[in-house]
């Protein structure tokens, strides 16, 4: 097999440090494994010296498949896993940690969450979020090693966080377990303390492969810069434009910091990009070369220029499936398979209208991830209660949900049995006539409404029945953006527009939630259809044609993300989405959503900026 220069630069390095710079299609997996097998053949290291750490178990064992297929099948005992999975062997033999020490990802959660309920003053919107955001933030202080004392959480005040954090490791520590983020931080604190098990550790493995370095948090380097003393024979392969992951701790800046560290590593650019056609690469270098912290790169395809870039701009998010729907079964029908075109998106969310389509015509697809149902949020749920009972439901339970969404003065003790009517209503209220006149009223409305197709419906709902002013206190009295919950609404509102009749939109809402259910249940065994998956998921996939969808001003970049990692990481996962087509690439903004205008993302203007 024949290697460019750079890769064969890469594979022939021999001792000291070395900062590998790989581009998306650069071969990144040949050159490491082909790197362990100069190790062993030709500078006659012994295998079991070499120890090679990736991010993700699925990376870890395709390093492994790809090394033993190298050499014709031989298991050598070389060391590849995941930092987590390393560090958690060196803290198993060191404290003789077994399964029972583990904290699963739900027990943690559970844990969260009974810290969190014994918390005063704590208003929580969106519980599976906000407990979500704290495991984040608790993960963020432990990766980057930060002082609990001065860290500034984002999601509640400082000394509710504080006690929460604090809190949460007493009850982890009495129950002697570990959590994902501990092996990384008690490894760093066994070798800060004990020396003599560290001089083990460094003598055992002589060699030290990094995969996916961009990815890299401040623990794990710190500890990789103990492990690789005193030889330093450390062989770090990365790039700092895929550095999307600072959410969840990530540093692409240490990237930087490594030649600081080591002033007489060699750098090496692999720079032929052997994915993606000419026309792909360069437009993708055009909006990464917008980012002013990066290694300078000058990559160049290895493919011929291939189909132009195509950006389109549509009306709507409706009309924007309709487009992707029509080029998807247009490119089957040219003879690509399903499985090689995937659709990304920035949220989740974004896709609603898509999966919709694709249901509708019968089209097979995939989702790498779980994707929430907005049918399933509370604004929704509200909804679906109003339309219920406009519909003849007086079930106690839905006078409840929605009797003072807007605000009526309606008293719990005023509903009696499992069924609740309008006359007993204004009987219990007949001394109040100014209650009497809200009983009348929302009666009135409910009437309204079963005359309404259900997008009007929802208009009525927000303007003359009040709930978008119910949503406004919402919001004000939870202290969150009231914004996130008009969009909710919106989303909905437009959703609804296809169909005639309440009848209909609740057959849609059932159908649609039922499919989405069984198809979390069969996703581990469908690997047939179109891929859907968000930009982040995308990362390190490669597919024949790749449509990004929603490439609007809020979207990508996001909003919401732009506060907390800025704007070079949301153009990082710009170019990553761009750089998995092999050979078709589109690019499709809306021009309103929601019947609100938008404008295309800065990214799509700087593929136009000369």
């Amino acid at each position: 097999m024949s290697f460019s220069k750079a890769q064969t630069e890469a594979v022939t390095h021999g001792k000291g440090p070395c900062l590998v710079l790989a581009g998306p299609g650069s071969g990144k997996t040949l050159t490491i494994v082909n790197r362990m097998k100069y190790l062993i053949e030709e500078q006659k290291v012994r295998p079991e010296e070499i120890l090679v750490i990736t991010f993700t178990k699925y990376a870890a064992t395709e390093m492994k498949n790809r090394f033993i297929n190298l050499m014709g099948s031989k298991k050598l005992p070389v060391t590849v896993g995941t930092f987590h999975g390393i560090y958690y062997g060196i803290l198993k033999w060191a404290y003789r940690f077994g399964p029972q020490n583990i904290l699963s990802e739900e027990e943690k959660y559970q844990l969260i969450r009974h810290v969190v309920n014994q918390q005063e003053n704590i208003e929580i919107f969106d519980e599976e979020d906000f407990l979500q955001e704290i495991a984040t933030e608790i993960g963020k202080i432990k990766n980057n090693r930060l002082d609990i004392e001065t860290y500034k959480s984002t999601k509640c005040n400082a000394g509710a966080f504080r006690d929460i954090y604090r809190q949460y490791e007493e009850e982890r520590k009495k129950e002697r377990k570990i959590d994902f983020d501990d092996m990384l931080v008690l490894c760093y604190e066994l070798f800060s303390a004990r020396a003599d098990i560290l001089k083990m550790w460094q003598e055992k493995f002589q060699y030290i492969l990094i995969d996916e370095f961009q990815d890299i948090n401040q623990v794990q380097y710190d500890v990789i810069k103990m492990l690789s003393a005193p030889q330093n024979n450390l062989f770090a392969v990365g790039d700092d434009d895929q550095s999307i992951y600072g959410f969840r701790g990530a540093d692409a800046k240490l990237m930087f910091q490594f030649k600081k560290d080591f002033p007489g590593a060699k750098q090496i650019l692999l720079d032929i990009n052997y994915r993606s056609t000419s026309n792909i690469v360069e437009n993708a270098l055009k909006v990464i070369g917008h980012n002013e912290v990066r290694f300078d790169k000058a990559i160049r395809a290895d493919k011929q220029a291939g189909a132009s870039l195509h950006v389109q701009e549509v009306r709507d998010p409706v009309e924007e499936g309709s487009y992707i729907l029509d080029e998807i079964q247009e490119r089957i029908r040219s003879g690509v398979k399903p499985e090689e075109i995937a659709v990304l998106f920035r949220i989740h969310t974004d896709a609603r209208p898509l999966v919709e389509g694709l249901l509708e015509r019968q089209i097979p697809f995939q989702m790498r991830e779980h994707m929430p149902n907005i049918y399933n949020h509370f604004i929704a749920k509200d909804i679906r209660t109003h339309f219920k009972m406009a519909l003849g439901s007086r079930e106690r339970q839905d006078f409840l949900q929605i009797m003072n969404r807007p605000k009526r003065y309606i008293g719990r003790d005023s509903l009696s049995g499992r069924n609740v009517s309008f006359e007993d209503l204004r009987r219990f209220y007949c001394d109040k006539e100014w209650m009497q006149d809200r009983v009348d009223q929302f009666e009135w409305d409910l009437k309204m409404l079963v005359k309404m197709a259900p997008y009007a419906a929802i208009q009525y709902l927000r303007k003359r029945i009040g709930y978008d002013d119910f949503l406004r206190e919402y919001a004000k009295e939870r202290k969150i953006n009231a914004g996130d919950l008009f969009e909710v609404m919106a989303e909905l509102e437009e959703a609804a527009r296809p169909y005639a009749t309440l009848e209909e939109w609740f057959t849609h809402v059932e159908e649609y939630t039922n499919t989405l259910k069984l198809r979390e249940k069969k996703k581990e065994l469908n690997h047939e259809g179109v891929r859907l998956m968000t930009m982040h998921a995308a990362k390190g996939l490669e597919f024949d044609t790749v449509y990004i969808i929603e490439a609007n001003e809020g979207q990508v970049p996001y909003k919401k993300a732009l506060k907390e990692q800025g704007i070079e990481e949301e153009r990082r996962l710009f170019y990553v989405a761009m750089t998995r087509a092999k050979e078709l690439l589109k690019i499709v903004y809306v021009k309103t959503k929601n019947g609100k205008e938008t404008s295309p993302s800065r990214f799509v203007d700087e593929l136009f900026l000369v």
